[in-house]
């Protein structure tokens, strides 16, 4: 049996990366309101989300244990509440010898996660349970390498 270990990345060059990853959190109608409002208790659930995400897409080799440092040159989250949801869009970008697809999905992720922290006091039912809310979709929508 092989060990596990990270990919030899050295004799590749360094070029220009890009991947966006999509997600989204179902809510309740009392919690799209209240982030539309200002109104959750703990705070701006949308500018709280993007520092999550641009962090958590910071840190994933952190979290991914075969995944490089990679030095990223730009990072974007950008959530939308729309009547039933929050989507998140996160486009991450490097000039490396690898690809940035998990540091986009680890940020959309993230970022989903904090949405639902924020506003779990509001998604909980009589017995505490959260029967409505869940994250789905996240997914790669588009990675680019080289100038296109």
């Amino acid at each position: 049996m092989r060990m596990a270990r990270m990919v030899d990345v050295s004799r590749k060059k360094d070029v220009k990366r890009t991947a966006i990853a999509t997600g989204r959190i179902l809510l309740s109608k009392e919690s799209i309101d209240a982030i539309r409002k200002g109104k959750v208790k703990k705070g701006d659930v949308i500018g709280a989300s993007q520092l999550a995400g641009i962090q958590a897409a910071k840190d994933t080799s952190k979290l991914l244990p075969f995944c490089h440092q990679i030095p990223l040159t730009a990072i974007d989250v950008d959530l939308k509440a729309s009547d039933d949801c929050v989507t998140v869009e996160s486009t991450v970008t490097a000039n490396y010898k690898t690809g940035v697809e998990m540091e986009a999905l680890v940020a959309t992720t993230a970022a989903l996660l904090n949405v639902w922290d924020m506003v779990k006091y509001l998604e909980k039912d009589e017995k505490g349970q959260y029967p409505h809310t869940r994250i789905s979709d996240i997914r790669v929508v588009s990675k680019r390498k080289g100038r296109s």
